[in-house]
């Protein structure tokens, strides 16, 4: 792992860990290791649960991308496609799904993107679409890292691509995101608080953590004062505008966990 300088999860203090009542949490290379979730960070998912902390994840991911982990894993909901999509089990094991946007917008937006999405392949051939384009409702993405290789200039070409044609655009560490409309990952976390909790996520930003890895975490590194990025935000340290206030010592799932239990060993006292 890269040298760079940051606070170490260590340092957070305990006051402050036992104040926490909720997780936010990204999915990919956070709760994820090479695509996959670990035992360890999906036993850290349900001993959240088990201890009454909501965990709601928010990911680039596409909304059908993240159904069968909305149906599964131990999360109050999956928010997707940067905000847009919000997905969660109800009490009776049905997949239930919510939008930010009306049908109307949705269905104009999607057109608008289609377009887009031929434009900047036209411009760079070599460019992919992500494999899980087939699942996205509101997004488009292109692939940088998990299938498809992108040098750093091309991701910035794409960018500026999305951004000259009216998208709102961000890179994870996978994928570059584009989208129509004015939400994001902390809109979509506000939105989730509110729909399934009946809770203001501002009224209460020193009850919650966010825990991610990557460049379109950084509105929610910059807003939320307990925010954690796994050891392997080191790859994306220099163009955070926001940096997470602290780091773990794992990477990924296993960052995650440290997160989770960092947190958990304070609540049982």
């Amino acid at each position: 792992m890269p040298q760079f300088a940051h606070s170490p999860l260590s340092s957070w203090p305990e006051a402050a860990r036992a104040r926490i009542r909720g997780v936010l949490t990204d999915i990919d290379d956070t709760l994820t290791t090479e695509g996959v979730i670990t035992p360890d960070a999906l036993d850290a998912l349900h001993r959240l649960r088990a201890a009454g902390l909501p965990v709601f994840a928010i990911t680039g991911r596409p909304a059908g991308w993240s159904e069968a982990f909305a149906l599964t894993w131990p999360v109050n909901a999956i928010v997707a496609e940067n905000g847009a999509v919000a997905l969660w089990r109800s009490p009776t094991g049905q997949l239930q799904r919510g939008y930010l946007q009306d049908a109307s917008t949705r269905l104009a937006n999607f057109h608008r993107l289609q377009a887009v999405a031929a434009y900047i392949q036209n411009a760079l051939p070599h460019a992919r679409l992500a494999q899980d384009s087939a699942g996205r409702e509101t997004d488009i993405a292109i692939d940088h890292s998990e299938h498809h290789h992108l040098s750093a200039a091309d991701i910035q070409r794409v960018v500026q691509l999305m951004q000259s044609q009216g998208l709102n655009a961000t890179v994870s560490s996978i994928h570059i995101n584009g989208w129509i409309g004015g939400h994001d990952k902390l809109e979509g976390a506000r939105w989730i608080v509110r729909q399934q909790l009946g809770r203001d996520l501002d009224a209460e930003l020193d009850q919650w953590v966010y825990v991610g890895d990557s460049t379109n975490d950084t509105r929610m590194f910059g807003h939320l004062p307990h925010s954690v990025g796994v050891a392997n935000v080191a790859r994306f340290w220099n163009a955070l505008s926001h940096r997470p206030r602290y780091v773990t010592a794992g990477e990924r799932g296993a960052g995650f966990t440290e997160v989770v239990n960092a947190v958990l060993v304070t609540q049982a006292r």
